[in-house]
């Protein structure tokens, strides 16, 4: 097999017992780590009315975790596009990619990160029309290549500042459409597996089928997005998997602000029907002991015919949190870039 290359992706998740100014801190310090470790990327998600998410705003601490690493890449897993003006994110990556050059991933989505109420106020033009979206796509394409935009003068407009490079394109899909979408624009593709469990395989070998080479890529590139945790304590794995089960499960509820630890749900008895959805959820997820993780992630690999993973952790103690991304680094030997 190729070589694995792993990534992070951070929602920021805010503990029971815990604040946003204490997250964002540990966003810090956990992309420090990440890029000492050997990680290929720091992906950062955009969510907006949410108590246990704690930023909205990828673009600023992109910004922030440039100055505190070296080599690791930054992006947006992702900017919600249609939340946005299409010349202002131009303009705030080329900043970033100014600030870090060859270092700046733009990951796009088109889903609001929270409800329409809220995507509202943050566009009140906002059409949720998937039309605009794809124009968004190709109008951001046109400012970062310094083209013109359609039915307005090159002479009129331009993404500042004016650079010799340029930030990495991907489209994030959980869907087929999303990925035929990013075929077309000759963009990176990242396929989120934490949010649908299904057809994902599919997705990606439609989208190599369609790929169009562009300025910015010329053969087509992948990844998978996971939830993700390794312990070399099998209780800890145990517990980990019964905090997710219930959290992706509160959330087919409803309960998007609920914040809870594993002591609050030790004890839950799923009937029959709960059971099902926490069954198919575990498909969004890979969680086990160091050698049951390698066959796992080696086996996405292989499905979805990539060679790169992004992991999301969500523990109820910062270390376990640290702990799995050190052993992950560890067993896919991370720092000689080959698979221990």
């Amino acid at each position: 097999m190729k070589n694995i290359k792993l990534s992070v992706l951070d929602q920021t998740p805010i503990r029971k017992g815990s604040n946003a100014n204490q997250s964002l801190q540990e966003t810090i310090e956990l992309a420090k780590l990440a890029d000492e470790l050997g990680y290929t990327r720091y992906w950062l998600s955009e969510h907006h009315n949410s108590q246990t998410l704690a930023t909205g705003s990828p673009e600023v601490m992109i910004a922030r975790l440039g100055a505190e690493t070296k080599n690791i890449r930054l992006g947006s897993g992702g900017m919600m596009m249609p939340n946005h003006s299409t010349l202002r994110v131009a303009e705030n990556f080329r900043v970033l990619e100014a600030l870090y050059p060859n270092r700046i991933d733009l990951g796009m989505g088109r889903a609001p990160g929270g409800d329409r109420l809220t995507a509202h106020l943050l566009n009140p033009s906002n059409t949720f029309d998937p039309q605009h979206y794809i124009q968004q796509l190709r109008d951001l394409q046109h400012l970062l290549n310094d083209e013109p935009l359609e039915g307005i003068s090159e002479a009129k407009v331009k993404a500042i500042p004016i650079i010799n490079t340029s930030p990495d394109l991907w489209i994030l899909t959980s869907s087929g459409e999303s990925a035929i979408i990013a075929a077309h624009f000759g963009m990176a593709v990242s396929f989120a597996q934490f949010i649908n469990p299904m057809g994902g395989p599919e997705a990606i070998k439609l989208y190599k089928e369609k790929f169009q080479a562009s300025a910015e890529l010329s053969e087509p590139q992948t990844s998978v997005g996971i939830f993700g945790f390794c312990s070399e304590d099998e209780e800890k794995v145990l517990q980990v998997q019964a905090l997710m089960d219930y959290r992706l499960l509160s959330f087919e509820r409803g309960q998007f602000n609920q914040q809870f630890s594993y002591d609050d749900i030790k004890d839950e008895d799923y009937d029959n029907q709960e059971w099902q959805r926490v069954l198919h959820n575990r498909k969004r997820m890979a969680i086990g002991t160091p050698e049951v993780m390698k066959e796992k992630i080696e086996k996405i690999c292989r499905d979805f015919d990539t060679d790169e993973v992004l992991i999301s952790t969500f523990t109820d103690f910062k270390e376990d949190r640290f702990n799995s991304y050190r052993l992950l680094a560890k067993y896919f030997d991370l720092k000689n870039d080959s698979v221990a």
